[in-house]
């Protein structure tokens, strides 16, 4: 047992779980003021649910043998309740019981992101039902396919061992599979009251509190990145360093496309631009150089800017832009690894600008197209069966007036004076 690995697994377990409030933030912080309390507690009822299943047999669907040998799916009874998982393995690096915590928030925030397409509109109750039951059919299967490594007797999932395609922590199974799932969503549940293609339907409401968001996700992703390097080592600490420089990159490529197209920079901008950065690198930190990363970022942030007005084009109503980012940013960076990868870098293989020719790039391609197809083939039929049975959407009057009061008997801010109160005397005069 290493315990400086230990160490670092716990401490990026930590860093990751500090990514809950920065979503919710985030996500808060770009929504109307009467719905940024429901935004927050869809972040944080998925985060809890997904958590709960994760013990039961979410672990052991996504990390227990596969299924037949056949890398769709693994066995659901190996770990059940986490069995065997405090069991101390003095052969192992880091204790399982740490991996497993760690992969636990993967998982969950997962199924979080994708509330940020679909606020102001939909049932809570419908969207945790609809969070259990995607974790369960989609996201359990397909982080199996990528995370699951064989092992000693064990066999893993079929994109990251058979297929060979690198996702050192996530592209795939995190931004392509919330990005597709996101979409699908959008389409069963509709457009928002008052959505037209020139503009959203509300304004951001807080934007300082979408920075901090921003930056509480930028931290956080040092362990969500570094940490899956599982080891207090050189291959963590290049991509800690390539996280920090295509975020930077992504940031200036957001807002040079503002700049250019708008005739202005923006703070929303600079936060999305941030995070279309960390989306593009995840995939691909360990396979890049830090100028790679540079490139990426810049191109990542560029085309992110561009795709977010894909919506108004084509006319679906991704509220907070999560196609637009996880879905354009996944596939980004997932296909840039077979360009820009790199065999001096931790994962050891080059992409096509250093020699590596087509064949790393055509797997990336299958591993992430066969994702989005996937999550949104069954997102769509997850939606729609709910959408017939429970109802997905809340009712018209619920919409315009604000779900924070009608469905959590809340609001945010409180802005009402007491009329009880005298009102204040005027100053005293200086001197």
């Amino acid at each position: 047992m290493d315990t400086g690995s230990t160490a670092w697994m716990l401490a990026s377990t930590a860093l990751v779980c500090l990514m809950v409030p920065g979503l919710a933030l985030f996500y808060g912080g770009m929504v109307a003021a009467k719905s940024v309390l429901n935004m927050i507690m869809m972040t944080f009822g998925s985060v809890a649910l997904v958590g709960c299943i994760w013990v039961v047999y979410g672990f052991s669907a996504s990390f227990g043998d596969s299924i037949g040998g056949a890398g769709i799916l693994g066995d659901v009874t190996e770990y059940f309740g986490m069995s065997g998982v405090m069991t101390d393995d003095p052969k192992a690096v880091i204790p399982l019981s740490v991996f497993a915590a760690f992969q636990a928030l993967f998982a969950a925030l997962t199924a979080a992101l994708i509330c940020g397409a679909i606020s102001d509109r939909i049932k809570f109750g419908a969207w945790m039902a609809f969070t259990g039951i995607w974790v369960t059919v989609v996201y359990l299967p397909v982080a199996h396919w990528v995370f699951a490594f064989d092992g000693k007797g064990v066999t893993g999932g079929w994109i990251v061992n058979k297929l060979g395609a690198i996702d050192f922590a996530g592209g795939t199974a995190v931004h392509i599979n919330s990005g597709a799932a996101a979409l699908a969503v959008i389409l069963v549940l509709g457009k928002r009251i008052g959505w037209k293609k020139e503009g959203g339907a509300e304004r951001p409401h807080n934007l300082p509190l979408v920075m901090l968001g921003a930056g509480l996700l930028w931290f956080g992703w040092f362990g969500f990145n570094g940490g899956s390097a599982l080891t207090s080592s050189n291959t963590a600490s290049v991509v800690v360093l390539n996280t920090f420089t295509a975020t930077c990159s992504a940031m200036l490529g957001w807002l040079l496309v503002e700049k250019l197209r708008d005739g202005h920079s923006t703070t929303l901008g600079a936060a999305s631009g941030a995070i279309a950065g960390l989306v593009a690198i995840t995939p691909s930190c360990g396979a890049v150089s830090p100028l790679g990363a540079l490139a990426l970022g810049a191109i990542g942030g560029a085309v992110c800017a561009l795709a977010v007005g894909l919506k108004y084009k084509f006319g679906y109503d991704d509220s907070l832009d999560v196609v637009g980012i996880h879905l354009v940013g996944g596939i980004t960076g997932t296909l840039l690894v077979g360009i820009l990868g790199t065999a001096d870098a931790p994962n050891g293989v080059n992409g096509l600008l250093y020699g590596g020719g087509l064949s790393l790039l055509g797997k990336q391609a299958v591993g992430a197209f066969a994702v989005l197809a996937y999550s949104f083939c069954m997102t769509w039929v997850i939606a729609k069966a709910l959408d017939k049975t429970m109802g997905l959407r809340v009712r018209p009057e619920i919409e315009q007036e604000g779900v924070d009061v009608h469905l959590h008997a809340e609001s945010a801010y409180d802005l009402t004076h007491p009329q009880t109160l005298e009102p204040m005397s005027a100053p005293a005069a200086a001197g």
